[in-house]
């Protein structure tokens, strides 16, 4: 008995490829791999469909989202702006997989991915372990919010949160609130707990970049450019906002022009009752805000050893250069909602020529019919 049958026996499910996540990238990568007549699951850890977007804070309407595209082969039609956007999106991200039925596993914790016998992979999860040929990573940031570190935090006697457990403005009536961080959702964070509490600073490591005008193909190809640049090179990806800026529309204007948006630079240390920078000024808060940022949640890759010296996995389109089994999708250039449909249709075509080297072809396992049923409807 070889290796591979010897693993098949321990119980581990044999699937062509596993896409970690069900969020638009995961369920876009599903999309193209049944299209492609290719065995897959989806492992998701969420407790029900909506990916990150189940997560976002009430006053978040579908309205104010900036940039939701709609998955492949289904369109988002008459949905509400007034509703809240983790309303909208998570019913519409479970209607898109009652219609097209990728096999969606949750909530299933993935903890490691490692390298396996005859060339396979060995996917280890909280539900078991999976073999496969390939592997679609789409998990996103949300799960890895970023604390950056400041002499005396931990001395702070109020209220410490982040933009993860945002709860909405009514939680900060009659406090005094410091917001850091330089992105979109600080300033939304700030154009509401402005509205209720008794005073607001707000805090950036760099001058904030304000962007009049639209946002076009043109201006959106040249930000991807930027932040594929990095990735190639193998540095952790930037933000969106540090190569677009921050769009100048009607309420920043306002908030602007009240003053909410009157930038301070970071502090040098945070004191029991506040913050205090380098001249001597003092800020006295009851909560500090921290609306800074993200980081790509790939801990469970790390016994593939993908990381550079830089610190980032480096990619070329979504495969990552160290081992071309793996594909990182919503990851650096692809972290939209556009860029993942792309992004899913360019992995899946590259795992399929993936495959067709090593065997001929993607060979249908256990479990997928359902899977080759759907892609057979899709191309009719």
């Amino acid at each position: 008995m070889n290796e591979f049958a010897r693993d098949a026996a321990a119980g581990h499910a044999a699937v062509d490829v596993v896409v970690i996540g069900a969020g638009q990238a995961g369920l876009s990568s599903a999309y193209h791999l049944a299209r492609a007549g290719i065995g897959h699951v989806v492992l998701d850890h969420a407790p029900r469909p909506g990916g990150a977007w189940q997560h976002r804070w009430p006053s978040l309407t579908y309205g104010r989202v900036h940039g939701m595209h709609a998955l492949p082969g289904m369109e988002l039609t008459s949905a509400d702006p007034l509703r809240p956007s983790s309303e909208v999106i998570g019913e519409y991200f479970a209607a898109y997989e009652e219609r097209f039925g990728p096999r969606v596993r949750r909530p299933v914790d993935v903890t490691a991915v490692r390298g396996g016998a005859d060339g396979r992979l060995l996917v280890e999860s909280s539900a078991g372990t999976w073999q496969a040929r390939a592997l679609i990573n789409a998990t996103g940031t949300w799960d890895r919010p970023f604390w950056p570190r400041y002499p005396g935090q931990e001395t702070f006697r109020g209220r410490q949160l982040h933009t993860a457990d945002y709860p909405g403005p009514a939680g900060f009536a009659g406090a005094r609130v410091i917001v850091v961080g330089g992105g979109t959702s600080a300033v939304q964070h700030l154009l509401e707990v402005s509205e209720v509490a008794a005073e607001t600073t707000w805090v950036t490591r760099r001058p904030p970049v304000f962007r009049e005008g639209g946002f076009g193909e043109a201006e959106g190809r040249a930000a991807v450019a930027l932040v594929d640049e990095r990735v190639r090179r193998g540095l952790p990806p930037q933000s969106v906002v540090s190569v677009t800026g921050l769009p100048l529309n009607e309420a920043v204007r306002a908030g602007l022009d009240s003053g909410v948006l009157d930038r301070r630079p970071v502090f040098e240390r945070i004191t029991p009752t506040g913050a205090v920078w380098a001249d001597g000024r003092r800020v006295e808060a009851d909560v500090i805000l921290w609306a800074t940022g993200f980081r790509a949640a790939v801990d469970h890759l790390a016994p593939l050893r993908l990381r550079e010296p830089g610190g980032g996995i480096r990619v070329e389109g979504t495969r990552a250069v160290r081992d071309e089994r793996i594909h990182l999708v919503g990851y650096g250039p692809s972290a939209s909602t556009i860029g993942a449909n792309r992004a899913g249709g360019a992995a899946v075509r590259e795992i399929r020529r993936l495959l067709t080297r090593e065997t001929g072809g993607p060979a249908p396992t256990e479990g997928t019919a359902p899977q080759l049923a759907t892609a057979a409807a899709l191309r009719t």
